[in-house]
């Protein structure tokens, strides 16, 4: 059989360290054998980040606002010990971040469920999804440290001078205070988000937040969901056969524990933080997470939901066997060709990437696997092997499927 082809080209986000390692075996390996791979490439890896002032990383999104689907490899977002391993002009902002607010987009992250990684919560028998918010919050809050008594006061100053102020507290010691903004525009992009994504996967949508409590802040999120459902997929969800929920995020916490799964759980943006750290830990491992940007202008960018794996990377520059979970950067793959070949009616493009999941999936089930999940399986006496001995062993599944 010939290459499968392809029509449009995905945008190609190259990364950092182990990850980028893995990103060129899985291609070798993975891809190119069957696939006449289209791609538009960028190196967004820190050094050629800092070559270009990162311009390199708004030419990629502007890419994926042409193309309309990315993939994108794992990316260090520098500290001060990077700024000095890298010599860098600056500590350069995250890509992802810069990524997400140039494409207006909400993160949704699955866990990737395989017999053998069973999830620490007996009850869940499906995979949870979070979507979360991507701006805002505490992530763009202004700090400050109060010396002494005195008085704290929010102050909103319209473009006429006129002033709208709000007591905070009046303080009779030392204190701390922190101001969170967001916006309607934002907020009401990531409820779109979350609805056509919902849409998309035939999945039940959750959204929590603590509006009893945050009265206008948190209730603003509340009342913008419930406007944009009821005005334009309330219809579209009953006819799809699935629901949108709303209640507080305690409340949801509890269902959660609870449930069996298999919905999407939108949370603002520090909420989604965490409890995504927590589904994927309780479902076995980050490196067991897919994670997809949706914006509500038809752009995606799928990427994984884990870091660089520094720790591997210096191993493997020493010579050293390493033995990293491919698996979620394999998934960020399928992901963006699955969604290439549905936009551009390539049914082989996606009947491929479905191919690719259920290899690495039969491939883990048989036994074969890399460390990280062999500690935790209930599969008795696994088999461990290294990076590029699991990613040949998923391409001998594929021949097999």
């Amino acid at each position: 059989m010939g290459k499968i082809k392809m029509i449009t080209p995905l945008v190609e986000m190259d990364g950092d360290e182990m990850t980028r390692i893995i990103w060129k075996m899985i291609k070798d390996e993975l891809l190119l054998p069957y696939i006449d791979l289209k791609t538009e490439y960028y190196d967004l890896g820190l050094k050629h980040r800092n070559e270009t002032d990162d311009q390199v990383t708004v030419d990629a999104s502007n890419a994926t606002k042409k193309y309309k689907v990315a993939v994108k490899c794992a990316t260090i977002t520098p500290n001060a010990a990077r700024v000095e391993e890298y010599d860098l002009k600056q500590m350069w902002k995250s890509p992802n971040g810069t990524i997400r607010a140039m494409l207006d987009g909400t993160v949704f992250r699955t866990p990737i469920v395989v017999k053998g990684i069973e999830p620490n919560v007996k009850s869940w028998k499906k995979p949870i999804a979070i979507a979360r918010h991507a701006y805002g919050d505490v992530y763009k809050a202004s700090e400050m440290k109060v010396p002494g008594p005195g008085k704290a006061e929010l102050v909103f100053t319209a473009e006429d001078g006129t002033q709208t102020r709000e007591l905070i507290h009046v303080f009779d010691g030392p204190g701390v205070l922190q101001g969170q903004h967001n916006l309607i525009g934002s907020i009401e992009s990531f409820a779109h988000s979350c609805f056509k994504y919902a849409l998309d996967t035939k999945k039940d949508l959750w959204f929590s937040t603590k509006d009893t409590i945050s009265k206008k802040y948190d209730h603003t999120f509340k009342d913008i969901f419930a406007e944009i459902y009821e005005k334009e997929y309330k219809s579209q969800f009953e006819e799809a056969g699935i629901t949108y929920f709303y209640t507080l995020i305690d409340d949801a916490v509890a269902r959660v524990m609870k449930s069996e799964g298999g919905f999407i759980w939108a949370c603002k943006n520090y909420d989604g933080d965490v409890m995504s750290d927590m589904i994927s830990s309780a479902f076995g491992s980050l490196a067991m997470m897919t994670s997809v940007l949706v914006s509500p202008h038809g752009y995606y960018e799928y990427e994984a939901a884990h870091g660089t794996v520094q720790r591997h990377y210096y191993r493997h520059l020493e010579g050293k066997e390493t033995s990293t979970n491919s698996v979620a950067t394999i998934f960020a793959w399928t992901g963006a060709l699955r969604k290439r070949g549905e936009l551009d009616n390539i049914p082989e493009l996606s009947n491929f990437a479905d191919a690719l999941e259920k290899a690495c999936i039969e491939t883990i089930e048989s036994g074969k696997m890399t460390k990280d999940l062999a500690l935790i399986t209930t599969i008795k006496n696994p088999t461990v092997l290294n990076t590029e001995q699991f990613i040949k062993a998923v391409k001998e599944n594929i021949k097999n499927i």
